[in-house]
């Protein structure tokens, strides 16, 4: 396990307790804790798990089934509340997505596939590259979609993702910040797609400018989103855009990543 707090002694006993590798991590991110993760592991298929999420108990052994195919790299199961809502109930399907199939790139990079809570990838891979993108995600620059990012590298390169509705976690219900700083995260999520993946630039453009006209997402999405689009206000999007642009170019040196 990987500790991207001020680091825990208690924390470091338990996982010894249970054979558990401690690793401390002391440059907050997100993304950089889950890199540090998949260098450090010696498995072939890494699982991701949030500290407060609970895992059903076949979800391990679901959540890897799909890795028999050798073409699959990347698995995202289904997260639950623990209390019953509508969105527990949504009938759930096995789904294989790969680049060739019809917007692809927007069902991945607008949450319409997986959440890093549940999460597993071929380390393999992954060998020549850090996956998850260390500006994105909780505790860096910019606090989003760090996990629709590795996703969106991972099939742009001819990898296939499978939804798996049988690998179950519980977790909290999401919790979202303050409106300006959530607009700001998503202008800047949108610049490093913008300049990561040129070859689908116009993919992208088109996903934004459906999601202006507030248009809801034709493809079906997992259990935690509900396939609406929804934008903030122009105003809000105009003073969010003055601080994410500079903030984007501050960071674009891998350096400062």
């Amino acid at each position: 396990m990987v500790d991207n707090t001020s680091g825990d002694k208690e924390t470091n006993a338990i996982a010894r307790e249970f054979a558990a590798v401690y690793r401390f991590e002391p440059i907050q991110g997100l993304s950089r804790a889950r890199n540090r993760g998949m260098s450090e592991s010696n498995s072939e298929i890494v699982v991701y798990l949030d500290d407060d999420a609970v895992p059903d108990e076949h979800w391990l052994g679901n959540i890897l089934e799909p890795f028999k195919d050798p073409k699959v790299a990347a698995v995202a199961g289904r997260i639950l509340t623990p209390e019953p809502s509508a969105e527990n109930d949504t009938i759930q399907v096995v789904r294989y997505l790969s680049n060739k199939d019809p917007k692809w790139f927007e069902v991945v990079t607008f949450g319409g596939f997986c959440l890093g809570s549940n999460m597993a990838i071929r380390r393999s891979v992954c060998a020549r590259k850090k996956v998850f993108d260390e500006r994105l995600g909780k505790g860096a620059p910019f606090q989003i979609a760090e996990e629709h990012y590795a996703l969106a590298y991972l099939v742009s390169h001819g990898y296939t993702a499978v939804y798996l509705p049988d690998a179950i976690v519980f977790h909290p219900p999401l919790r979202f910040g303050e409106v300006k700083q959530e607009a700001r995260n998503r202008i800047a999520y949108w610049m490093v797609l913008f300049f990561e993946f040129p070859r689908l630039r116009l993919e992208l453009l088109r996903a934004l400018f459906r999601r202006m006209r507030r248009k809801p997402l034709t493809q079906p999405r997992d259990a935690s989103g509900s396939g609406k689009i929804i934008t903030s206000g122009w105003r809000v999007l105009l003073g969010a855009s003055l601080s994410a642009v500079p903030l984007y170019f501050r960071t674009r040196n891998p350096k400062n990543r």
